[in-house]
């Protein structure tokens, strides 16, 4: 009985204690929150100490007297605030030299549905930018970039008649990351027909995010790649074969283990079988143990022990 008791009244003690915490917590006024962070972290400098960026000083760091280091710290820290009056300000930093600010506005950017995607404001004005030909090939270039950094369904189709249309490479390549980023093929596997493009760079581009987009079914465009004339694309489609674990691949890679002119290309291809696993190639792998080039040699002898 005594026991009882004595569970009862400390019980009552204890939910006593946390419903007074919690009434003296529950609608807590940003000086209080303040003042217990400080308190939590009072031997670090109050400088330290998180705080939401103010609408003027967002404003205040689009007018070009900022650096990016800066401009990201006041709109990360932003990132909350509600400000609509900012979003013409911040829409500028779309089109800045620096790629860092240019990503980090349109991150800021994409967390503000109402003002940046309704007809007329910052997505409609970037979609027109990317499909205006009288722009400089850079602005259309940062438009592809931004609609990929925006994130949005519809950004697909615009991006990805850009990275086939357009008569810039720049944009081009700007484009097929936009797919990257937007982790698409296209509407009509339009990143698979970039593989061809007749710019190297953008060939090159599209390699690489043919093995970063999780929905790319196009391989045996990659496959198409390995007798490029090109010695980066060749090296780069052996490298992306080797990533996707292309088995189609094998026989072509074999070829060019042993054949190629150049040593890059034939090391990139003896590790593409290698991470393959497919022992059918074993004698090729076993072939590069005696190139020319030591590190085609070295590569044959990790590739063989998956062999």
């Amino acid at each position: 009985m005594k026991t009882t008791v004595k569970t009862k009244l400390f019980t009552a003690f204890i939910l006593g204690v946390g419903l007074s915490t919690a009434a003296s917590q529950a609608d807590p006024t940003p000086h209080s929150i303040h003042a217990g962070r400080a308190k939590v972290y009072e031997n670090l400098s109050p400088e330290s100490l998180e705080e939401l960026s103010s609408p003027a000083r967002i404003i205040a760091v689009t007018r070009g007297n900022s650096g990016p280091s800066e401009i990201y710290g006041v709109l990360e820290a932003g990132e909350k605030v509600e400000c609509l009056s900012c979003i013409p300000h911040v829409a500028k930093l779309l089109t800045d030299q620096t790629p860092r600010t240019r990503e980090i506005g349109a991150w800021w950017l994409r967390r503000r549905v109402f003002g940046v995607f309704g007809p007329g404001e910052v997505y409609s004005q970037v979609v027109d930018r990317l499909n205006d030909p009288t722009q400089p090939a850079l602005q259309r270039a940062y438009a592809a970039e931004a609609l990929g950094e925006f994130l949005t369904q519809s950004s697909v189709k615009h991006v990805a008649k850009a990275a086939l249309q357009d008569p810039d490479a720049i944009v081009r390549v700007a484009s097929v990351k936009a797919l990257q980023r937007l982790n698409t093929q296209g509407p009509n596997g339009e990143l698979g027909t970039a593989l061809a493009d007749e710019d190297e760079e953008v060939r090159l581009t599209a390699l690489e995010a043919s093995i970063r987009v999780n929905v790319f079914t196009h391989v045996e465009l990659v496959v198409e790649r390995i007798d490029d004339e090109s010695v980066r694309v060749r090296t780069r489609a052996a490298e992306s074969l080797g990533a996707m674990r292309a088995r189609d691949a094998v026989v072509g890679l074999a070829a060019l283990a042993t054949s190629d002119s150049d040593a890059g290309v034939r090391k990139a291809a003896v590790a593409a079988l290698g991470a393959i696993g497919d022992k059918t190639v074993r004698p090729a792998v076993e072939g590069a143990l005696n190139d020319k080039d030591s590190l085609v040699r070295d590569a044959a002898r990790i590739a063989l022990r998956s062999l």
